[in-house]
């Protein structure tokens, strides 16, 4: 286990709950500065550890299991999720991915539009909204008619599965392999695998899939 580990959980527990880092230290009762990058570093430049007690009152305050948040530190992309359950929040399901026009703001989150909506399976970030596959790319780890949710708030690292908008285009659901300032890399399953160059500019947003539905 690493420095970064710790702190990359910390940052995916944050946008789990839909909050900054800031709002999850503030959350818990600490100063909004407890976890920010400046206090990522000792004066000296040396990596630093986080305290226990920050930890634990982070945990507590968001009612996350300390074998959930280990998960989080081993490389877990999101906190287990449980399955829909009736009366919950509820966000919009497009369930055409050609029809994104309207759907989302210039910033790349939803404003409404959808038709229907499904229960929202324990995601904090008020901005999430669900997607129905309309094709059979990402076989076998979506079928045509799965739903994902996916996270604007969430960060996106290299292997996550995303939702991708390219630039006035439709969605498509994505395998990041490699993201830079001027390169980025994603890939589709079927009918075989291939991994496809874009150009940064081209692409409208990434959100990071925090539940899928198999």
């Amino acid at each position: 286990m690493q420095h970064k580990d710790i702190w990359r959980a910390l940052d995916t527990l944050a946008a789990e709950h839909g909050l900054s880092v800031s709002g999850l230290a503030r959350r818990a009762g600490l100063d909004p500065t407890t976890f920010t990058p400046a206090k990522r570093r000792l004066p000296d430049g040396r990596a630093r550890w986080p305290s226990t007690e920050s930890l634990a009152k982070v945990l507590e305050a968001t009612r996350t299991p300390v074998d959930a948040f280990t998960a989080l530190v081993s490389g877990a992309r999101a906190l287990p999720t449980s399955s829909p359950r009736a009366g919950g929040r509820r966000v919009p399901l497009l369930a055409n991915p050609a029809e994104v026009n309207g759907f989302f703001d210039a910033a790349g989150r939803p404003v409404g539009g959808a038709a229907a909506e499904i229960a929202l399976p324990g995601v904090g970030d008020p901005a999430a909204y669900a997607l129905a596959l309309a094709d059979n790319e990402m076989v076998p780890l979506f079928r045509i008619g799965d739903i994902v949710i996916a996270s604007p708030a969430a960060p996106v690292r290299q292997g996550d599965r995303v939702v991708v908008r390219l630039a006035q285009g439709a969605l498509m659901v994505r395998e990041l392999i490699e993201r830079a300032a001027r390169r980025l890399v994603l890939r589709r399953l079927f009918p075989a695998p291939a991994e496809v160059p874009v150009d940064p500019s081209e692409v409208a947003f990434l959100h990071r899939i925090v539940w899928a539905s198999q």
